[in-house]
């Protein structure tokens, strides 16, 4: 029994993803042992850490009476693949609000999703929930029940999922003496990182936990932080905690994004190589890669020290290697 059993949830992945050590790869940068939570491997629709959110969805969805999950992304989001696998394994009808139009090749993430199952609704510029409430509507009006998850999958409920992901963590590192003194995360969304401080709030884990924003915020946009800390605080009074989260609780680099998003710097290009040839573990090439270049960086600058532990977080995205093969080569 644990503090998350009350909430509905469908058991979709391949629980508990390995914690490895990269050996290798830490002799070669000469600083702190270095493990990886393989949460690229959790089974559904090639894995990623948004399936530990969908457990979490899917269950209040199918709780509430849906019979279908509407969601949103651009044309190759990680979320949308995942959302379509998920809601294929449990039955519900998959719709994908997506940035852009019909392009004249359906490869990826995109060709995954139509594999799966997934409605594609185009919707031009829009790829980060604003058609949303319309689309739902239709549906509605079409005689179905949609449950609507936002951009990211990154609400209170989903956040629990790496809620549970940090019990999962707390057990595996009882086998490590000393502990893990930092975690390392790509945080876009927020969702993902918030859950994970409340997990560590949960499970007693004295663990750093930092976050590599793999992207600029817009203009007028609040910082990362304010955003995690709007979403920790709603899943912590859900678990009952006495705990009102500030910004100042939460670790985001912001020195790893590069020109932007989809452009692929050196030091990611360094980091997906390094990590491919020493340990043969592929990183994608917008998040793990993005934060796997943080890490380096925090260990080449003396932030990270050679007794120390840290984890280095997974959350795959590989159907963008593909996607990235002249730019990472």
């Amino acid at each position: 029994m644990t503090i998350l059993d009350a909430f509905p949830r469908v058991r979709i992945n391949f629980l508990p993803t390995p914690l490895a050590e990269l050996k290798r790869l830490g002799r070669a940068l000469g600083g702190p042992r270095i493990f990886i939570k393989r949460d690229d491997l959790t089974g559904i629709a090639l894995g990623g850490n948004k399936t530990r959110k969908l457990e979490f969805l899917l269950g209040e969805a199918l709780s509430q009476g849906c019979d279908a999950v509407l969601t949103c992304g651009a044309m190759q989001s990680n979320l949308c693949r995942q959302t379509a696998g998920a809601a294929a394994a449990v039955g519900l009808e998959c719709h994908l609000a997506l940035g852009g139009g019909p392009p004249d090749r359906v490869d990826h993430n995109l060709l995954l999703d139509g594999l799966q199952g997934a409605r594609i609704h185009w919707c031009g510029e829009f790829s980060q929930g604003e058609t949303l409430p319309a689309i739902a509507q239709e549906l509605r009006d079409a005689g179905r029940r949609p449950y609507v998850i936002p951009y990211g999958g990154s609400t209170p409920v989903g956040a629990l999922g790496f809620v549970a992901a940090m019990l999962e963590l707390r057990d595996q590192l009882e086998a490590l003496p000393g502990g893990c003194q930092c975690l390392v995360v790509p945080s876009s969304s927020c969702g993902t990182q918030a859950g994970m401080t409340v997990g560590r709030t949960v499970s007693g884990l004295d663990t750093r936990i930092v976050g590599v924003a793999v992207d600029r915020d817009a203009p007028g946009d609040p910082p990362y932080e304010t955003l995690m800390a709007r979403l920790a605080t709603q899943p912590a009074r859900k678990l009952g905690l006495d705990r009102d989260y500030r910004a100042e609780d939460f670790q985001v680099r912001y020195d790893c994004v590069g020109a932007g998003y989809e452009v692929v710097s050196d030091a990611m290009r360094e980091a997906v190589g390094l990590t491919a040839r020493l340990e043969g573990v592929l990183l994608d090439p917008i998040y793990t890669g993005r934060a796997m270049s943080g890490l380096m960086r925090m260990i080449r600058q003396g932030e990270l020290e050679p007794g120390q532990t840290v984890v280095f977080w997974h959350t795959g995205g590989l159907p963008a290697i593909f996607r990235f093969a002249e730019a990472i080569r």
